[in-house]
């Protein structure tokens, strides 16, 4: 299969200075935050790759990359063979950006309270002048929400009348009106309740499979993780340290970070291995630390993890950026 999202050395810089004067009278150095720092990775069409990791490792930041929320600092993020930066012509990045859409986390925050469904799902569909008139709308509306577990008549409701779950979606309603090919999903249920997750997955699970989609999908829960993806990616202060099909990522992690992770999920089947808690706090990243920046949370870290960078490299079928796997420690 070939890939349809192809992303290489993305980087994005945030400057969080104090204001210009305070620097001056206070005699501060200027200050960045590095959120994502040198990400490659590919996604093959109709596939899913989750981005997993603690919270402030840069997987939102990569997901508002891929859609042009931000630009990059550095690297490019190519789609269907197309680079999707601003150099390009107006009219070129309008036809590309409705090949691609976004949901976002909180259902509450990402919906318009004042407008009413039909225009919320509409608006793509009039700014891309995809339906002729008003009829065409509502039906076209119409079906968007019976394509996610909702009712046409819905219409003609405001968000405040709906629970979480389907105000979700009917975020993800909106994301298809334009007919995408790849949506990046930005932790798309972890405000919701358990039982609403697992609907709200099955309906993306069973749109993928009739339209094709190809998805990047961002979340915190390695249990959701594992019944959406394909491949798995881990992020830990702004990289990604692991690359792997999800089958070998749950059954044979190889990167100190992923197994602790893994660990952190409660032993329900009470295997009695053992199991090695999360330790530590996620460095700040306005001071990162030298070398592998997991190195002060590694039980097997050494003078040169904290001296030398690791890079992603292939090893066995998959791709890792730990100098004890390659050197053949753990």
């Amino acid at each position: 299969m070939s890939a349809l999202v192809e992303v290489s050395d993305l980087a994005k810089t945030f400057d969080v200075s104090a204001p210009w004067l305070n620097r001056v009278i206070e005699r501060q150095p200027k200050l960045f935050v590095h959120a994502v720092d040198g990400v490659s990775f590919s996604i093959e069409k109709g596939t899913t790759l989750a981005l997993v990791g603690e919270s402030g490792c840069g997987k939102s930041t990569v997901a508002r990359l891929l859609v042009g929320l931000y630009s990059p600092t550095r690297g490019d993020v190519q789609f269907d063979g197309q680079a999707t930066n601003a150099s390009r012509n107006a009219a070129e990045l309008r036809t590309l950006r409705r090949r691609m859409q976004m949901i976002f986390q909180d259902p509450y925050a990402s919906l318009n309270p004042r407008w009413k469904v039909l225009d919320i799902i509409g608006e793509p569909l009039r700014e891309h002048g995809l339906v002729p008139g008003k009829e065409a709308l509502r039906q076209r509306v119409g079906e968007l929400l019976q394509q996610v577990g909702l009712a046409a008549a819905d219409c003609d409701k405001f968000p405040h009348q709906f629970s979480g779950g389907q105000r979700q979606r009917i975020s993800i309603a909106r994301a298809l009106a334009t007919q995408p090919e790849f949506l990046v999903c930005d932790e798309p249920t972890s405000a919701l309740d358990v039982s609403v997750q697992a609907q709200v997955l099955n309906i993306m699970k069973d749109l993928q499979k009739t339209q094709g989609l190809t998805y990047l999908f961002i979340s915190h829960n390695l249990a959701v993780v594992r019944h959406v993806a394909d491949r798995v990616g881990v992020m830990y202060l702004g990289r990604l340290v692991e690359v792997a099909p999800k089958a070998e990522l749950f059954g044979s992690p190889r990167h100190p970070y992923t197994r602790m992770l893994l660990d952190a999920i409660p032993d329900i089947h009470m295997t009695g291995r053992a199991r090695t808690p999360v330790q530590g706090e996620v460095p700040n990243p306005l001071n990162p630390p030298s070398g592998c920046a997991f190195h002060p949370r590694c039980p097997h870290a050494n003078a040169r993890c904290s001296s030398e960078r690791p890079a992603l490299t292939r090893f066995q079928g998959i791709e890792v950026a730990c100098h004890a796997v390659q050197e053949g420690r753990i």
